[in-house]
């Protein structure tokens, strides 16, 4: 063991809630079972197979209120591991689940078994026909294929709430719909072709002209059922009426029996099968969508009304006057929102009865868009609205900014009202639908129907298609609060479908949750015929038992996971992972989501529990080191929960109090230690690769990974001496950050160094800079704070405060930061620790990003004498919180003619010197964006960050340098 390996016991949690009825058992302790791990290890290989205890918590909760703990989880990479795991399954009887991004809402997505992640080795997209279909692959997530689409002004159909997050494969598996999407724009609609791998194994191509005639040969007896349960629904006039009435509204309950009358062939129903099968029925390991026109001309409004049944009354109007979106919002959904950052604080003030209307026209050109635009108008002249608080404006808009945010706090309602939940309550969200003309009348029936059981659920849905989501908090620990929610649940589905006719899921598929209920809305003739197509289709139940049929009445009662409260930084979590595709370490070891999964199964257990300290031996590397700690999972977040603080917190609890000192003493020194990294630097360099590389990795060894950085040949040498520059005339001091006063430019480099460049540029545009004689020994103190180092942090943070105070004669001139992690540090992540007095200097200094100092200062006054042909850029982490990346890419435009952002590009995980400790965080952080950057040729590789430059290099082996020194180059006399 290294010498300064830290005690896991610093990480464990407060004062225990525990033991929890719903805790994982002991005898789980180590992991999966030895034959079952040692069958997969050697059917699959070891690194598909993950079996500790820490793996097997962490995939058991997903965004529904279930959790269900895996035997084993199984990362398959290919359709060969899918059709090898399921021919194992069948020959040993067990059952098998399929996960991709867990954030179903339902649980379709655990399991009790083998659990299977096809999100990580599953995307792709492959833009075809110009545009107009596209192939993506399952672990793809929504977002990412409309940014593919959005060259091209074509979009996908399904457009949900959980885009950023939610996954091609689940969002087909469950029909998953949106805010635009209804009836017409579905998976099913839109789904042009799919690829299955069938439990048999057999793997199907819908869109191959022979594959009718391959599934003959290869499943006869299938083929038949299929065709023979066909023919029994077109025998029936009543029954195919009845079907087709089924799918005017919006409905996901079940399988689409729609499909064997849209279907001619086994094929073909097989294709509109698979769509909403939940995982069932086969694996969707590809999908060809026909895709819709992007109409970029938008219109929007958030209308206020009095009460919900009026918001609802007025929902037919806007869809008439051709509204593309009419989102229903009640009051406490409006109130939750002010949890999400830019929604007006004054909602939380909004008298309780009353609702919003989000409405939206689009056009694909102005004059379309103006006409709606009247027809708008003239609804609103028509119906009551009201503006309670003054930030209502009751108006339309085409500005991208307010529409974003209307639609930020739309698409944040599971988020945002979860995380005003009782604390240590679980979440219910219902989904359902019944004829858009009759809302009105819905909206009331369900809001006396809450009352009556005690509920004060928040409601929002797609009101111009009839479709309703309400959330309802209660604690599952608690036997009276489940026998409530049981009875509300037995009430309001009878509600549904005794009054309405309605869908009991209009588009969050059935679900454990609804799968009792489902012969009650469909009838025993239908219901008889979906359990004979599951039979038909996998007759030993390998796939998902219980996700979509299951007969025991109170199956939705089993499994209810609690909530234990830990930490107040993160008990606002819901786990419904839109944090997951922003984070760097997802793919390497845990998501922040996991982090909060793995520390409230730790709160569930016994102190001290064998569960427990696996968990704890586990979380030091897979949850503590590995966060980079740039915190985009707050900007992921819908109310902006900050797993990476709580990682450094952690880090911090790890430090004995000499390291501390150790730590604090550094900053104190800090000119000392700078002048030593640049020595280090320059001595590696000068003696080549190998021995810098052994001596460090010696070190590591012995120390502590996580202490002792390794060496990359991708490290430049030491950086040149500062510049000279005058105090007088400047028109802002310029801060060189410390790693640009220790690392130099990127081996060939030809040219001026970055202090070098900023100070030509600036002087070149009219507006010289000063650089400070005692810049030397000042840092923004990221270095501590970062890694947990509190008193280190507090002494660095104070010491440039109020050195810059100084240097800008009292904020009277900006203060430029060349590098966009220090402005982010110095402008924000320093005033906590800084006393009352520094926060105070702090308040009058102005902190500018270099790359915005170039862009709005120094641009419009430069003239480009030259442009490279094409350059690729790297935004930073920093950037997206500063909201400067336009900056970015509006200086590589003047340095370019093409410009790309990779539609894969994300936080590189370098994160200071944590690539360096951890080099193999940066490799998967970067994994896929790296794909992109190397898949061509580019002229110039852009950042504006030196360690992000470095693991970009590192990544992709393409020497990455900062746009201002392109910008230099390219308006140098």
């Amino acid at each position: 063991m290294p010498l300064l390996e830290p005690k896991p016991d610093a990480l464990r949690p407060g004062t225990h809630h525990g033991p929890s009825h719903d805790r994982v058992p002991d005898l789980v302790a180590e992991g999966s079972p030895g034959r079952l791990r040692q069958e997969l290890t050697a059917l699959l290989g070891p690194d598909k197979v993950l079996w500790q205890v820490s793996d097997l918590v962490r995939y058991a909760s997903d965004a529904s209120p279930y959790r269900f703990v895996p035997r084993i989880v199984v990362v398959a990479q290919d359709a060969g591991d899918v059709s090898a795991l399921l021919a194992y399954a069948h020959e040993k009887g067990r059952e098998v689940v399929f996960r991709a991004a867990g954030t179903s809402l339902n649980g379709q997505a655990q399991g009790e078994d083998i659990l299977v992640d096809v999100r990580r080795h599953w995307a792709g997209v492959e833009v075809l026909d110009g545009g107009a279909r596209v192939r993506i692959r399952p672990g793809t997530t929504v977002a990412r294929a409309n940014a593919a689409l959005a060259r091209y002004d074509r979009v996908l159909g399904p457009d949900p709430a959980s885009a950023v997050a939610a996954t091609i494969g689940g969002v087909v598996a469950n029909n998953a719909s949106g805010m635009t999407a209804g009836t017409a724009r579905n998976s099913y609609r839109t789904v042009a072709s799919l690829t299955v791998v069938l439990p048999s194994g057999t793997v199907v191509d819908t869109g191959d002209p022979a594959a009718d005639d391959a599934l003959a040969r290869a499943e006869p007896e299938l083929c038949a059922r299929l065709l023979a349960i066909k023919a029994e629904i077109e025998a029936d006039p009543e029954l195919t009426a009845r079907i087709r009435a089924k799918y005017e509204l919006k409905n996901t309950n079940g399988y689409r029996l729609d499909a064997y009358l849209d279907g001619a062939t086994p094929v073909e129903i097989l294709r509109g099968l698979m769509v909403g099968s939940q995982g069932t029925l086969g694996f969707l390991s590809e999908v060809v969508f026909d895709t819709l026109p992007l109409d970029r001309e938008v219109a929007a409004a958030l209308l206020f009304f009095p009460s919900l049944p009026a918001a609802a009354a007025a929902v037919p109007r806007f869809t008439e006057a051709g509204a593309v979106a009419v989102e229903l919002m009640d009051g406490n959904t409006l109130r939750s929102s002010v949890r999400v950052d830019g929604v007006p604080a004054d909602w939380a003030d909004l008298p309780g009865p009353a609702a919003a209307l989000l409405v939206e026209f689009r056009a694909p050109d102005t004059a379309a868009l103006e006409a709606y635009e009247r027809a708008a108008a003239r609804v609103l002249e028509e119906v009551e609205t009201v503006a309670p608080v003054p930030s209502v404006t009751n108006g339309f808009t085409r500005d991208a900014r307010t529409i974003g945010g209307y639609w930020k706090a739309r698409k944040a309602f599971v988020a945002a009202v979860g995380g005003g939940r009782p604390s240590g309550t679980t979440l219910i969200t219902e989904d359902f639908a019944v004829p858009p003309a009759r809302l009105a009348e819905a909206c009331e029936a369900l809001l006396g129907l809450q009352a009556e059981h005690g509920f004060d659920a928040a409601v929002a849905g797609h009101a111009a298609h009839g479709n309703l989501h309400f959330l309802l908090a209660f604690d599952p620990a608690d036997p009276d609060d489940v026998d409530r929610y049981a009875a509300f649940m037995d009430d309001f589905c009878k509600l549904t479908v005794e009054r309405f006719d309605g869908s009991l899921k209009a588009e969050h598929a059935t679900g454990r949750n609804i799968a009792p209920f489902l012969e009650l809305e469909w009838g025993p003739a239908a219901t008889e015929l979906m359990w004979r197509t599951k039979r038909a289709l996998d007759p030993e139940g390998v796939l998902a038992p219980g996700v979509v049929l299951d007969r025991d009445p109170r199956a939705h009662l089993r499994g209810l996971k609690t909530v234990p409260r830990v930490e107040p930084l993160t008990d606002a979590c819901i786990e419904c992972g839109f944090c997951e595709p922003t984070c760097p370490s997802t793919d390497l070891t845990t998501s922040p989501r996991q982090r909060i999964v793995l520390r409230r199964e730790m709160m569930r257990q016994s102190p001290g529990s064998p569960v427990e300290n696996g968990l704890l031996a586990a979380y030091g590397y897979a949850a503590v080191d590995t966060c980079a700690g740039d915190s985009t999972c707050a900007l992921a977040c819908p109310v902006g929960i900050d797993t990476g603080a709580l990682m450094k917190r952690l880090r911090h609890a790890r430090h004995s109090p000499r390291e501390e000192r150790m730590a604090a003493r550094a900053a104190r020194r800090f000119a000392a230690v700078e002048s030593s990294a640049r020595l280090a630097v320059a001595t590696g360099r000068r003696l080549g690769d190998r021995l810098p590389a052994a001596v460090t990795g010696l070190l590591r060894t012995a120390v502590r990974a996580d202490l002792v950085p390794g060496w990359l040949p991708e490290l430049p040498g030491a950086a040149a001496e500062l510049p000279a520059t005058e105090r007088a005339g400047a028109a802002a001091v310029y801060f060189p950050a410390c790693v640009n006063r220790i690392f130099g430019e990127p081996a060939g480099h030809d040219g001026p160094s970055l202090p070098e460049a900023v100070v030509a540029l600036s002087a070149r545009a009219g507006k010289p800079v000063w650089i400070p004689d005692d810049v030397a020994g000042t840092c923004c103190a990221t270095i501590w704070h970062s890694k947990g180092y509190e008193e280190g942090a507090r002494v660095m943070a104070g010491r440039v405060v109020e050195a810059a105070w100084g240097w800008t004669a009292g904020g009277r001139l900006p203060l430029v930061v060349d590098a966009s992690s220090c402005a982010l540090g110095l402008g924000r992540e320093v005033v906590p620790y800084l006393s009352a007095h520094q926060r105070e200097l702090h308040a009058d200094l102005t902190v500018v990003d270099a790359v915005v100092w170039a862009a709005d200062d120094l641009l419009p006054h430069l003239t480009v004498r030259r442009r490279a042909a094409s350059a690729v850029v790297h935004p930073t982490c920093a950037m997206r919180h500063l909201g400067d990346e336009d900056r970015l890419t509006e200086l590589a435009a003047a340095c370019a003619e093409e410009v790309v952002v990779p539609d894969d590009a994300g936080c590189c995980a370098f994160a200071g010197d944590r690539g360096l400790l951890h080099p193999e965080l940066t490799e998967a952080a970067t994994a896929r964006e790296a794909a992109e950057v190397t898949a061509r040729t580019f002229d110039a590789y852009l950042s504006a960050n030196r360690m992000c430059e470095i693991g970009m290099h590192h990544a992709t082996g393409r020497p990455y340098h900062s746009v201002l020194l392109r910008l230099e180059a390219a308006t140098r006399p």
